[in-house]
């Protein structure tokens, strides 16, 4: 199975159109069309249906649409892998729910550049569930997640305390109780039930948002309050755009990189996580 007929039907699930799959992907529509009913017919089912005005996925083309990206991950990860291997150089595959990205892992791929020269990065987003079993299965080497799991073929290290300050868009707030527009940033159930008792006299959240980015970027558009990470907010405090609450609640979580014990690249990753100014080594 060829890897251009995976990415074509990417493309295609995505924007569920054929001529507009066609155009990001630099081919005509024919040839989409062609390579989507190559892969159908190789699989023996019907990934799109067809028969109505817009374009859908069928069951089975959104159980196959899983392992399209897997399959293409994994492709691109070998590519990499085997055209790093020429310079001497180690390959880090690196996996994280998006707001660890937002919050830690950024400055922390700038610490890899600058001090492991010998060290490629080739990183990836998952939902929580799916990190465990990346990890067991070496698809990717390190996991960044706020609950670790207890696995006994994994090592545990914390390699952060996040701070979540309450801040608002006004200037003239007047206490905890008086603040509008309140965003309800999800940092998972530890932070959520904190958050429940302390205000279980106000008024209900406006919003409730999965990432503190999204909420960040919301609220200095639109105006508001959320709790959200000190190390996201400073710059917008330091230039009066976000004013932190002080006498609110302070909540905080715990960031940990999760790996094999056993894994290959044990020094590798020892040292990339004592890149982080809070690691236990």
């Amino acid at each position: 199975m060829k890897i251009e007929l995976l990415k074509t039907c990417l493309e295609v699930s995505r924007t569920l159109n054929f001529r507009i799959a066609a155009e990001n992907l630099f081919i005509t529509q024919s040839a989409v069309s062609a390579r989507i009913k190559l892969l159908e017919d190789d699989l023996g089912v019907l990934l799109f249906d067809r028969s109505h005005k817009h374009l859908k996925l069928t069951p089975e083309g959104n159980r196959f649409i899983k392992h399209a990206n897997e399959l293409v991950f994994m492709w691109q990860k070998a590519k990499h892998d085997v055209g790093i291997a020429e310079n001497d150089t180690h390959q880090l595959t690196i996996g994280s729910m998006m707001s660890i990205w937002d919050i830690v892992l950024q400055d922390w791929l700038q610490k890899i550049h600058r001090n492991l020269e010998d060290v490629s990065l080739f990183t990836s987003t998952y939902a929580t569930t799916e990190l465990n079993k990346k990890v067991i299965s070496r698809v990717i080497d390190i996991a960044f997640v706020f609950e670790p799991p207890f696995i006994e073929d994994f090592v545990t290290e914390k390699v952060a305390t996040v701070p979540l300050h309450l801040v608002t868009t006004d200037p003239d707030y007047h206490g905890v109780g008086q603040l509008e527009d309140y965003v309800m940033v999800d940092y998972g159930e530890s932070v959520n039930i904190q958050h429940m008792r302390a205000f279980q006299d106000s008024p209900p959240a406006k919003h409730r948002m999965s990432q503190p980015r999204i909420a960040l970027n919301y609220i200095l558009e639109a105006g508001g309050s959320a709790h959200l990470p000190r190390q996201m907010t400073f710059e917008y405090v330091q230039k009066n755009q976000l004013f932190i609450i002080e006498d609110a609640p302070v909540y905080s979580r715990e960031i940990f990189a999760i790996y094999l014990a056993k894994s290959q690249k044990v020094d590798i990753i020892e040292q990339a996580i004592q890149l982080f100014p809070y690691s236990s080594h």
